[in-house]
């Protein structure tokens, strides 16, 4: 049973209580979030009822059912001071709305007493929403000159990898917190470089600091989280992040 905004809505505790009662499940997929990382300044009671309050109450009902909650987090979880990737056991520090409301969610999962598999990842895209890989793809289909951001480092994650390598996980047993994404690290300078190089466009990109672009929330300066819990589940190393670009890409283009 899957469900969306328009059959669930998750600032309602009782809605979630009554479906997650009514399917039953054996294992419960939270892939829902409020993910308006600027908008999220200015609506944190919503942000904090979604990312925070709606993972606790999923987690209470897993725990009911003695299901297994699956629950995505963010590595806007840190705060970007550390120059080497953050592992599981690093102590987190949002800088942002976003990221608290969603370490909040983390929190009420590992103290519910139930079961879980948290995945902690990062930027992730597709061709489907308004990501950041969409916009870039569109820009480099019109041959569009570009300036990105520099000076922020994480790694991209296609959704389609979170998804695969998440049914990988499930299928060995995985429990408790991992960091969920591709190897490798990347700017978004050089995230854009590879989307126009595989593209064929012409389209020139001008490095850029953050600074260059107010915005109402902070971002992590470096939020690169190692993925060696996750691959040692899964029993190798997890792809790098441009080949899975490619992979995407090459999908999308036939």
């Amino acid at each position: 049973m899957a469900t969306d905004r328009s059959q669930l809505e998750l600032t309602d505790p009782d809605a979630i209580r009554r479906v997650v009662r009514d399917a039953r499940p054996n294992v419960i997929v939270n892939a829902s979030a409020y993910n308006a990382v600027d908008r999220a300044e200015d609506e944190s009671k919503l942000a904090m009822t979604v990312n925070g309050s709606a993972p606790g109450v999923l987690a209470e009902e897993a725990k009911r059912l003695d299901a297994l909650l699956v629950h995505y987090s963010t590595d806007y979880v840190f705060d970007g001071s550390k120059r080497t990737p953050y592992r599981e056991d690093d102590a987190p520090a949002p800088l942002s709305t976003y990221g608290a409301s969603k370490l909040a969610g983390e929190l009420a999962v590992r103290s519910s007493g139930s079961r879980y598999l948290l995945l902690r990842t990062s930027w992730v895209y597709g061709p489907r929403a308004n990501n950041f890989y969409a916009v870039v793809k569109r820009k480099a289909a019109a041959a569009e000159p570009m300036r990105m951001v520099d000076d922020q480092t994480s790694v991209p994650t296609p959704a389609s990898f979170l998804a695969a390598t998440t049914i990988a996980l499930l299928e060995k047993d995985a429990a408790g917190l991992m960091h969920l994404v591709p190897s490798g690290e990347a700017t978004r300078y050089d995230f854009a470089r590879e989307i126009v190089r595989l593209s064929g466009s012409r389209s020139q990109l001008e490095p850029a600091r953050t600074t260059d672009f107010p915005s109402a929330a902070r971002r992590p300066a470096y939020s690169v989280m190692s993925n060696a819990r996750a691959s040692a589940a899964l029993g190798g190393a997890l792809p790098d992040w441009k080949a899975q670009l490619q992979q995407v890409m090459a999908h999308l283009a036939g």
